[in-house]
């Protein structure tokens, strides 16, 4: 059934050209072609010039002034190079003619001393559009190098913390370590920036830094923050208190008066008289032979005890061998005659 028309091709051709007159027959137009006619060869550039897209970059710093001089690579999402290029004197580049779908770009130099470049971002270009980037360039950080010192010394304290920030946002923290210092990266948000320091944490044995201490950095700058602390003031313990006891500590004083003595001739208690003697002493012979009682406590003195009587026993021995004594003597003269009796004797 497709032969058919084939074989009737040739008069068709003709009906035509005695029509227009001027259509001429071609090879290539005939049936016995295996594929589809293939299109006109400015077509598939056409479409592409209409499907291309476009990638501007603006390029500024965080203060909103444009920079010159930044570089930029472009990559396509199998990671070949693209397009590269720098931004002008308005801070702006441009890559065109791109086919759509998903780029890669980089900076590669931010062309400042003072500038630090951004991290690689994914940018899509879509059919026909352009994307556009303002790309803000970052100050390099500041190299920040804390001490803390001991302020009457100078000697370099471990374990000291403090916060660094601009106004009420704190940017960075360090800790000194066994060396006493420490070092970081302080974010510069401007060309010349003022910071505030503020300890958190003293070193251990030292007082607390109170006050806030401000420094001025500013882009990749090296400065340096110190610190110092005074030793916390030793108290001395206070000593313990004896506790009160419910017992007396100290002793009744002894009685300083003694006793008047007994004088010879005194009289003799009273055989039947009842009650309980003052102390046990019992009566002692006095020197002429009388009986003395024992003493009494002068009033409003304490009682005697055992220890109270030991004066009073030594001193009744010492009359008891007083009173042996005076016996003896006595009782010797009595049985001794006298000179002048026996002179009278042997006279008469």
């Amino acid at each position: 059934m497709r032969i058919s028309p084939a074989r009737r091709l040739p008069a068709a051709v003709a009906v035509a050209a005695a029509v227009t007159g001027t259509l001429t027959w071609s090879p290539a137009a005939t049936a016995q072609s295996p594929g589809p006619t293939p299109a006109a060869s400015t077509a598939p550039s056409e479409r592409s010039v209409a499907d291309a897209g476009s990638v501007v970059i603006v390029k500024k710093d965080p203060a909103g002034d444009v920079l010159a001089g930044a570089a930029f690579l472009l990559l396509d999402a199998t990671g070949q190079e693209t397009g590269t290029g720098k931004t002008d004197a308005q801070g702006q580049l441009a890559f065109t003619g791109l086919a759509p779908g998903v780029y890669r770009l980089k900076e590669t130099s931010s062309g400042s001393p003072l500038h630090d470049v951004v991290a690689d971002q994914d940018v899509i270009v879509t059919p026909g559009a352009t994307a556009r980037l303002t790309i803000v360039d970052p100050f390099k950080p500041a190299q920040v190098l804390l001490k803390a010192q001991d302020d009457k010394t100078g000697k370099l304290l471990p374990g000291s913390t403090v916060n660094i920030g601009v106004g009420e946002k704190t940017l960075l923290t360090l800790t000194t370590g066994p060396k006493g210092t420490a070092t970081g990266e302080l974010p510069v948000p401007s060309s010349k920036t003022e910071f505030w320091v503020k300890q958190i944490k003293a070193p251990q044995g030292y007082d607390l830094y109170k006050p806030s201490k401000n420094f001025t950095a500013g882009p990749g700058a090296p400065v340096t923050v110190t610190v110092t602390n005074a030793k916390t003031a030793t108290t001395p313990k206070p000593t313990p208190t004896e506790k009160p006891t419910d017992k007396p500590t100290d002793t009744p004083p002894a009685p300083t008066d003694r006793p008047a003595e007994s004088t010879p001739g005194a009289s003799k208690p009273n055989p039947t008289a009842t009650g309980t003697p003052d102390t046990d002493f019992s009566l002692v012979p006095s020197m002429d032979g009388s009986e003395s009682g024992p003493p009494k406590a002068p009033a409003g003195s304490l009682a005697h005890t055992g220890a109270d009587a030991t004066p009073w026993i030594l001193g009744g021995t010492g009359l008891l061998l007083a009173g042996g004594i005076a016996m003896l003597i006595a009782a010797r003269r009595r049985s001794t005659p006298e000179p002048d009796q026996d002179e009278n004797t042997e006279t008469n």
